[in-house]
């Protein structure tokens, strides 16, 4: 998707069809959107992209959510320090406190990075 501020309620939108469409869990749902809400804001604000994407993936009893930029922001993200009473800045928290985990690499293009959450699903199943 276009790296701009609207693209995120269609990126919203585009994940909660498909876990719709999965049987997702209204609560799984909700904390997806969310996710997903955060990490394409960031990739939108604090790198140099033209495009986003963004990817689900079920891993055993875990919906692994992955943001991919094209461009470098100027640091890895991470948690702001005080972020919690902050009204900017508390995104990787909200992050953090949804997920079981969640983590930065490097795209394999050399170029970008992903951004990745792993929020439980429940029971194995493939998609």
């Amino acid at each position: 998707m276009p790296a701009r501020r609207t693209s995120v309620p269609e990126a919203r939108r585009r994940v909660l069809a498909v876990l719709h469409e999965w049987g997702a869990a209204e609560q799984v749902r909700d904390d997806a959107e969310l996710v997903v809400s955060e990490l394409f804001t960031n990739a939108v604000r604090h790198t140099d992209s033209e495009k986003v994407d963004c990817e689900l993936t079920v891993l055993g009893a875990f919906l692994r959510v992955e943001v991919t930029d094209q461009g470098r922001g100027g640091s890895t993200p991470h948690v702001q320090p005080g972020s919690v009473d902050k009204e900017c800045g508390r995104g990787l928290f909200l992050v953090g406190a949804l997920s079981e985990s969640w983590g930065v690499r490097p795209d394999p293009t050399g170029r970008g990075r992903t951004v990745w959450a792993d929020l439980a699903y429940g029971s194995p199943t493939a998609h």
